[in-house]
């Protein structure tokens, strides 16, 4: 485990709010720079049940309530606890432009706000963005010390749209696998000042047949005679640098080479992670901006039915996370808490974990990338199933492929990451009409292949696979028998895998041949107090609940055995790390206590794969 980089600390923000801030750390860990301004904490709020807080004049007023910023109004965390349907919301708050920012350029930063955002300063309109997992960033132009910037947001969240929303449930209760819901800001809101020559982008392409990593830089504005230099860095000793210019290209690639005695790659054995030093200079050799980043030197690659860890047949021992925790929802408690998933994770056995139904906060990743936990980066597409007639259910919008290619953007550098799934469970029958779901599903994988040729591609979890040529296939099942699941699984070696079916109906183009595992299986359900009180009122999960612990442990054993004895499954991913409200088939209950011996749950886990034996020829 290495720690990269050291992150600066928050400015104050003079707004007199409470010393204890809530979630303080600095939140973008792939491109990091001194001097930014944490605006968590105590902001007015008010619930726009009609959304006529426009034409009420709610901008320009004081609200009528609080919250605690960045909990989402439903949670517990936020003050407010209303899980009922939000129409829209405003939230206001206040801070002062630091001395030393004078005459720079600030950007306001939002990590995410569900699911409609508008924003203003001092009642002027900066940024609209819609789409509630990705983040945004409103420009504030010039700064002027000392002086106080009123920043206004409302957010839309209507329940009569169709829109990606996760887990979040489109009718009030929770019920089954649907969970309560998040509206408005649920990630970080921060500010921070730039020169107006500063790096708008990073992208780190490492290539480790050459030992290199190819740096490419997009800058605020070309002007003649810049220039960018990247220096790397291995445990605090330079071990490449390379300058380039930008001061007539719109982008310039520096590539920093490694000799081979400083060549080292990131695995879940020994998870490496260089540290980058950026700086950009004008014409006259001023350094005008200063970045820290990080990269690890790590391939991923396809050979037949084989997806390769640089190179080795490394076994996906993945664990479904869904990112919930019972006082906060969608937002971690503290950053601690996104790194105990991850060790709770690898405690059990895990290696890595499908990101499910969202996109994880920034943060998670910097610690996978740190521990070496392999990712699946998703997106939380959920909510617009059921719109229409048989074969034509599925309601995508264009937002879904404008949110993914922001969810792309922010986390393309992150080594954790081993793959890209846009999609999850899209189920619609196959019939001879283009519709929708082939559109979007297929201008999603596009997409993805465009911003990220590095990484395989799923395009779409486990149902409705319509991309012929997508690098990976997979399926889902919550079969509890372990001799039924291995005789459902048993196709894999004749080449025809187990598919999903919508009431047996066809839903995907046929399987050729790529690499295959099962992304969803197990599930199992166990609530011990329900095992007492036999009221399955409150608790929900698959298939026929364990009588007691002794039955899961061979329940688990038995399923787990029939995917890792199988040569040609390259992984699978259990459902799932915690239980999350009354789904409870977690290996951890909601609060994150072990529902089970983690010792015997590791030991079926980490014993050898059938897979782990295969050789490249």
């Amino acid at each position: 485990m290495t720690h990269p980089l050291q992150f600066p600390t928050a400015l104050s923000a003079e707004t007199g709010g409470s010393s204890q801030q809530p979630r303080p750390e600095y939140p973008r860990p792939q491109l990091v720079r001194d001097g930014w301004i944490n605006l968590n904490g105590r902001w007015e709020f008010e619930i726009d049940s009609g959304d006529s807080g426009l034409e009420r004049g709610l901008l320009h007023r004081e609200l009528a309530d609080s919250i605690l910023v960045p909990f989402a109004p439903e949670s517990a965390a936020s003050g407010i606890g209303n899980t009922d349907f939000m129409e829209a919301v405003w939230y206001r708050t206040r801070f002062t432009v630091p001395q030393e920012w004078q005459g720079k350029q600030g950007i306001l930063h939002f990590g995410a706000v569900d699911h409609d955002a508008t924003v203003w300063i001092d009642g002027v309109e900066v940024a609209r963005h819609r789409g509630g997992f990705t983040p945004f960033e409103a420009r504030l132009g010039d700064l002027t010390a000392g002086d106080e910037l009123t920043v206004a947001v409302r957010a839309r969240d209507s329940r009569h749209e169709p829109k990606a929303g996760g887990k979040q449930a489109t009718w009030y209760d929770n019920t089954d696998c649907y969970y309560t819901r998040t509206t408005g800001i649920w990630q970080t809101v921060w500010v921070e000042a730039v020169d107006p020559l500063h790096l708008r982008r990073l992208r780190i392409v490492p290539d480790v047949e050459a030992r290199s990593l190819l740096c490419e830089l997009v800058s605020s504005r070309n002007l003649p005679g810049a220039t960018a230099t990247v220096r790397l860095l291995a445990e605090g000793r330079q071990v490449a640098t390379a300058s380039v210019g930008i001061g007539i290209g719109m982008s310039g690639a520096a590539r920093l080479q490694l000799d081979e005695a400083d060549a080292r790659t990131w695995s879940p054995a020994d998870p490496f992670l260089y540290t980058l030093e950026i700086e950009l200079a004008d014409g006259t050799g001023v350094v005008r901006d200063r970045v820290q980043s990080y990269a690890g030197l790590r391939s991923v690659a396809i050979d037949g039915d084989a997806v390769l860890l640089n190179g080795e047949h490394v076994f996906q021992r993945l664990v479904l996370d869904q990112g919930y925790w019972p006082e906060s929802l969608m937002t971690a408690p503290d950053d601690a808490a996104l790194e105990r998933d991850i060790r709770l994770g690898m405690e059990a056995g895990f290696n890595g974990a499908r990101l499910h139904q969202k996109v994880f906060e920034e943060r998670y990743l910097y610690h996978a990338d740190r521990l070496g936990y392999l990712v699946w980066g998703e997106f939380g597409d959920w909510g617009v199933s059921g719109a229409g007639a048989v074969g034509h259910n599925q309601g995508q919008t264009a937002s879904f492929v404008t949110q993914w290619l922001e969810a792309l953007e922010r986390d393309v550098n992150h080594p954790a990451i081993i793959g890209w799934c846009p999609l999850n469970e899209t189920h619609q029958t196959l019939h001879d009409r283009i519709t929708v779901l082939d559109d979007v599903t297929r201008g999603m994988f596009l997409a993805t292949k465009l911003a990220d040729p590095t990484r395989p591609v799923i395009d779409a979890s486990g149902y409705s696979h319509r991309v012929r040529e997508a690098d990976v296939w997979d399926a889902h099942s919550y079969e509890q028998d372990p001799a039924a699941f291995a005789r459902q699984q048993s196709g894999l070696a004749a080449g025809a895998p187990y598919a999903n079916t919508e009431d047996g109906r066809t839903i995907s183009v046929p399987y050729s041949g790529q690499p295959f595992f099962v992304s969803e299986f197990g599930g199992i359900w166990w609530n011990a107090e329900l095992a007492r009180n036999d009221d399955g009122s409150y608790s929900w999960g698959y298939g026929q609940r364990v009588r007691d612990l002794e039955e899961f442990h061979a329940r688990f054993a038995g399923l787990v055995a029939v995917l890792r004895d199988d040569a040609g499954m390259f992984g699978y991913c259990y459902t799932q790390l915690t239980d999350t409200f009354q789904e409870q088939n977690g290996l951890y209950d909601f609060d994150r206590r072990p529902k089970f011996d983690m010792s015997r749950v590791r030991a079926v886990q980490t014993a050898p794969a059938a897979y782990e034996s295969r050789r490249r020829e």
